[in-house]
């Protein structure tokens, strides 16, 4: 049932913020209209640049920690309380886009924009984040900023990380000029939100300009060796064969089959392939992929991963070949913290903007802030559900919806003073 909408409530100025999103993606600009901006290049490094000095701008102080993670604060009445944080990244994939990432920080300061055109103070102070190397497309591990800073992993780790040239993550972040002395995790959070794009098809096919995201999936992946042996494509006999590809594409078909069976967010596919000795006149010898199984608890991934060895040890009982299957990779499920997944809902119903509940198939940021402080996030729909391509798309309307809501569930946390 539609209510009326508050005609006093605080909305942000969307064409501000979709100029300010314009701006940015115009530094790293690709021809097809999507963005290039590696992590700790010098586009990187302008793109830092202009973001906080709009923070600066609009009276923000600005602080950098060792992995380059930027924190632009807005005092509250009480700044002994730890501050309300949203944020995202601004790095992008090679053929990336230009809202991934970058909307959950120009909309973090389209929110402090607003406050300030409106004399709002809030209780706890603000924050907006700029995590360094979300994507991990040119440094290995993704979500590294905010993984340093949860603790994920260490401080020396990620600054031994090497691009495919062999230059170090602490090499760039030096010449670049976003070394900070803050001890990544020193900094406390009271709460986290991060607005984005959908990156799927979900919303835009319910028609739902807002999703309450009520977590992240869990995700193993796995890497699968099947190992026959290699012989003539014309002298051997179909019953003789030891055909590893073969006996792999059964466990490839499973995969799926297991998606199917832990419904409605059970996911599971086979993206990398390789066949040796990969002839078309050689039977394959060995086959190895990978397996990626996703899901919402932990209770169904774990059944997932029970069943997929399961069937891997049954497929080379009944074979007679060998199947290895590792795991090379595990995030737990991430539920959000119910009073942020609350404060997102109130934020939709109060604007009067359509929505639902949505779980994240993808990583980000708030993964590892929710291991630290409440967190919750915001989506908004991307047009054909696309998305780490340089034809990913948002309405302007959406944009300033999404934004609106993450202005509401700031104030609900930080409180406003009267």
């Amino acid at each position: 049932m539609s209510h009326a909408v508050d005609a006093t409530l605080p909305r942000v100025n969307g064409q501000r913020l979709w100029n300010s999103l314009m701006e940015l993606a115009a530094i790293g600009a690709t021809p097809k209209g999507g963005v290039c901006r590696l992590a700790l290049t010098d586009l990187d490094r302008q793109g830092r640049d202009l973001v906080t000095g709009w923070a600066r701008e609009a009276g923000l102080t600005v602080t950098v920690d060792k992995i380059g993670n930027i924190f632009m604060r807005r005092p509250g009445r009480n700044d002994a309380l730890p501050p309300i944080v949203t944020g995202s990244h601004i790095d992008t994939q090679p053929t990336g886009g230009k809202f991934d990432g970058n909307y959950g920080v120009l909309s973090g300061i389209e929110v402090i924009r607003t406050l300030n055109d409106r004399n709002i103070q809030t209780e706890a102070p603000i924050e907006v984040a700029v995590w360094t190397n979300e994507e991990g497309s040119r440094f290995v591990p993704v979500m590294m900023g905010s993984g340093v800073f949860a603790k994920a992993f260490t401080l020396d780790v990620a600054y031994a990380a090497k691009d495919t040239a062999g230059i170090t993550v602490k090499d760039e972040l030096e010449k670049i000029g976003y070394v900070g002395p803050e001890e990544p995790g020193a900094h406390p959070i009271g709460a986290y939100f991060e607005a984005h794009i959908e990156q799927g098809p979900v919303l835009e096919d319910a028609n739902k300009t807002i999703g309450i995201v009520t977590g992240v999936l869990g995700l193993r992946w796995y890497d699968c060796v099947v190992t026959g042996m290699e012989a003539h494509a014309g002298p051997t006999p179909m019953a003789l064969r030891k055909d590893s590809l073969q006996i792999a594409t059964r466990i490839m078909q499973e995969v799926v089959a297991i998606a199917h069976r832990y419904p409605p967010y059970g996911r599971g596919t086979v993206g990398m392939v390789h066949v040796h000795p990969n002839s078309r006149n050689v039977i394959p010898g060995t086959t190895k992929f990978s397996i990626d199984l996703r899901n919402v608890d932990s209770a169904r991934l774990d059944a997932m991963d029970a069943d997929i060895r399961a069937f891997c040890a049954q497929t080379a009982k009944d074979s007679g070949l060998a199947v290895s299957i590792e795991q090379v990779s595990y995030f737990p499920p991430c539920p959000f913290e119910t009073n942020c997944v609350a404060a997102v809902a109130h934020g939709a119903e109060k604007y009067g903007y359509s929505a639902m509940e949505a779980v994240s198939g993808a990583g980000h940021d708030a993964v590892y802030m929710a291991r630290l402080a409440p967190a919750g996030m915001i989506f908004i729909p991307c047009k054909d559900g696309i998305s780490h391509n340089e034809i990913e798309d948002a309405r302007p309307d959406h944009i300033e919806a999404g934004c609106n809501v993450l202005l509401h569930a700031m104030l609900e946390r930080a409180g406003v003073v009267a």
